[in-house]
């Protein structure tokens, strides 16, 4: 599935503007991040498992002929590790590391939508009571009666932040 990227925000102050995000979900929980850093999603498939790495790197895939690092996103978050299902598929995604450009995959449990959510719909991350860290937090998306956490990608998926744990493993 390919994904189209969404319009450019004009700027802060321009909070009528409605940006798109694609949701997942882990377990029960719903989750969603910018469409604009997606590639596309693919479905759970043959990985090749990387010795040492640590428990949230689930291991590779061939994408195109490029090496692409799949990330546990239930064990990035510091839960037990995903049990792969039916619905079970990896985001592909951009992350950038020092002005470059590198595709990462995210394995969430299913994804369901892409949605508009108005910037003024966004409120901050809560000072407590989540189920990750807060600084993986962008916002809290105003979704009908419910609130969506909106991942801050840069963060949860720092990569130097990453390669550090890898090195400790």
């Amino acid at each position: 599935m390919q994904v189209e990227n969404a319009p450019t925000p004009h700027g802060p102050a321009d909070y009528g503007l409605a940006l798109q995000y694609l949701t997942f979900s882990l377990g029960d929980e719903v989750f969603a991040m910018d469409i604009r850093c997606v590639r596309e999603i693919i479905q759970h498939g043959n990985m090749t498992i990387v010795p040492l790495m640590p428990a949230f790197v689930r291991g590779v895939i061939n994408l195109r002929g490029s090496v692409v690092p799949v990330i546990d996103l239930q064990s990035r978050f510091g839960r037990p590790r995903a049990q792969v299902g039916k619905k079970t598929c990896i985001i592909i995604f951009d992350a950038t590391v020092e002005d470059e450009k590198l595709e990462l995959g995210l394995l969430v449990d299913a994804v369901s939508e892409v949605i508009d959510i108005a910037q003024a719909h966004i409120e901050p991350a809560p000072q407590f009571g989540t189920t990750i860290r807060r600084d993986f937090i962008h916002g809290m998306g105003k979704v009908g009666g419910d609130f969506i956490v909106i991942l801050a990608p840069e963060r949860a998926l720092d990569i130097n932040e990453m390669a550090a744990l890898a090195e400790q493993a």
